[in-house]
């Protein structure tokens, strides 16, 4: 067979990215052959894919996830166009991997059939290679504004003939009204491809809602599929840092007689941010985003996270007092870490004529290295070894280098040709590899170590936690939850045969939008809000089935239009 499903939503972070993992994975318990796809998606938060020529490429995180709750590796195809905001009006472009250009308003119009048909034939492949597809969305398919040239949500499901459902967000409210209004705003064609719905995060007694449910397939002649629960065990791999609350995950009791409270600064354009959230799996670690000096003072290690714009993100620092406290913290002695972009601000100089075009900017002078930016990003895998002649594994994405380092400067990681990466200073730490604390044995040692520089004595490592496992446990939950509180049989009909024929159409439809491009911009977030402005996502916005796993959205870049730029300031919250 080859069959397929387009996982939609009422609103960014309704909860696609996460259903889409769950029936994932519980299709794979089946012994289907399922592979995830997302036309494309705009996030900072990229998983590094080997490519069939052996090189590294780029796919958003969340296809990552899904990749595994398939139980495949991570394939360019499943994410074959991928935004990366790097300013309010600027984004690169990865295509199948690879970052191909970048795109302003103008130019994302004229890239626009290219990438279209870059997707729509990446679906091609995956379809004639596995039994089904399960796609997942982006924003809203009902963006009257963007349907001409939608090739994520229904012009997506209309090329290839997908059926689609609709999930909603109940806990945000009016989530009946949602689903209504996204059928009734759509055309007669892409109405016909709705089955029905799903409604996300539900807490109470599910026999309460079912009057609801029952006027709602009166109004629209369709069913839902069911009800998932909230879960708060449902936090790890968020595509977008601010999705995250303000603790991530729910920590564990201690181990010992201490905590250990890790800051990280959730900066403007903070990418790669799940870098963090293997230290959080550990008993006894606390871990919150902050943008407070305060929360930085009273921090046993603050964690200065990668950037897509470095230098920008640096003056946002400087100006928001948040530098002065980092480097109170170091002078103090206090553990510090900086990883990729972090790394990059924590040496002496930054020469860069690629990302800022700002030239040499100072650095906080922190670890005695220079780095420089080249035009050529690197992009791979890496492993090593670490401490104690610790296995090491993890992934490189950026454009600056070490170009100049003290002599004397002890790498924190060392590759298997003898190489060294990143920098030790004291209790300064900075390095370019991302995913490194995935790796239990280092992830111990480097958290044994920062507790004592910290004085935190009482601080006892847990000596069984499995980052992979809790990973799994995350994934086998979703298809717990699918299995558990969906119409099972009703979806694999509608994957296996489509929507039922005759779904009534209801009025007014989409109003008309002019002739269609062909080939198109996807749908965003909602469309409110005049082009090239851009609002940060409120700390308490989470998207999940329950916890606190992003669904970060695709979009148009920004200077189109994006009402949930990941470039934007993370201070201009969502109410």
């Amino acid at each position: 067979m080859s069959g397929g499903l387009l996982v939609a939503g009422t609103t960014s972070d309704a909860g696609k990215s996460v259903l889409t993992a769950g029936i994932c994975r519980w299709l794979h318990r089946r012994g289907v052959r399922v592979a995830p796809f997302k036309a494309q998606n705009m996030s900072n938060n990229s998983a590094v894919v080997v490519g069939p020529d052996g090189r590294g490429g780029e796919i958003g995180r969340a296809q990552a996830m899904q990749a595994a709750a398939c139980g495949l590796a991570p394939d360019l195809r499943f994410n074959p166009v991928l935004l990366k905001p790097g300013s309010d009006r600027t984004s690169q472009v990865v295509l199948l991997g690879e970052a191909v250009d970048t795109l302003t308003a103008g130019t994302f119009r004229q890239l626009r059939p290219r990438l279209a048909d870059t997707a729509y034939a990446a679906l091609a492949d995956l379809r004639a290679t596995h039994d089904v597809v399960i796609c997942e969305g982006a924003g809203s398919p009902a963006e009257i504004n963007l349907r001409a040239g939608d090739y994520v949500n229904m012009g997506l499901a209309r090329h290839a003939g997908l059926p689609a459902i609709v999930v909603g967000d109940i806990d945000r409210g009016g989530v009946f009204a949602s689903m209504f209004g996204t059928v009734a705003l759509l055309e007669p064609a892409d109405q016909a491809l709705v089955a029905g719905f799903v409604i996300n995060k539900f807490r109470g007694d599910p026999s309460l809602l079912a009057p609801g449910l029952d006027m709602l397939r009166q109004v629209t002649g369709r069913p839902t599929y069911g009800v998932l629960p909230w879960a708060l065990d449902l936090w790890l791999d968020a595509e977008d840092s601010l999705a995250y609350g303000r603790v991530l995950g729910r920590p564990a009791a201690p181990r010992g007689s201490d905590w250990l409270d890790v800051a990280v600064v959730r900066l403007p354009r903070i990418s790669n941010a799940t870098d963090v959230e293997a230290l959080a799996t550990e008993p006894g670690v606390r871990v919150r985003l902050t943008v407070e000096p305060a929360e930085l003072a009273a921090a046993d290690l603050v964690v200065l996270p990668g950037s897509k714009s470095t230098v920008a993100d640096l003056d946002w620092l400087r100006q928001s007092g948040l530098a002065d406290a980092v480097l109170a913290h170091a002078a103090a002695g206090r553990p510090l870490l900086g990883v990729c972009g972090g790394f990059q601000m924590l040496g002496r100089l930054i020469h860069d004529p690629v990302e800022s075009r700002r030239g040499s900017v100072p650095g906080l002078g922190l670890l005695p290295v220079e780095v420089t930016f080249d035009p050529c990003k690197t992009v791979r895998r890496s492993a090593g070894i670490g401490w104690d002649a610790e296995p090491v594994g993890g992934y490189e994405i950026h454009h600056g280098y070490v170009s100049a380092a003290a002599p004397d400067l002890a790498p924190l990681f060392v590759y298997h040709d003898g190489t060294g990466e990143g920098a030790v200073a004291g209790s300064v730490y900075g390095t370019h590899w991302h995913g490194a604390f995935e790796s239990d044995g280092f992830r111990r040692r480097f958290l044994a170590r920062v507790a004592r520089q910290a004085g935190r004595h009482g601080f006892q490592v847990a000596p069984d936690t499995s980052f992979a496992g809790a990973r799994e446990r995350s994934l086998d939950l979703l298809g717990d939850l699918v299995e558990e509180h969906l119409d099972t049989a009703g979806l694999w009909r509608l994957i296996e045969s489509g929507p039922s024929p005759g779904l009534p159409f209801i009025p007014p439809g989409a109003p008309d939008a002019g002739p269609r491009t062909g080939s198109g911009a996807p749908d965003t977030e909602p469309a409110d809000r005049e082009p090239g402005t851009a609002a940060g996502r409120g700390p308490g916005s989470v998207a999940n089935v329950g916890g606190a796993v992003g669904d970060r959205e695709s979009g148009i870049p920004p200077g189109v239009h994006s009402s949930d730029d990941i470039g934007g300031s993370v201070q201009a919250e969502r109410a």
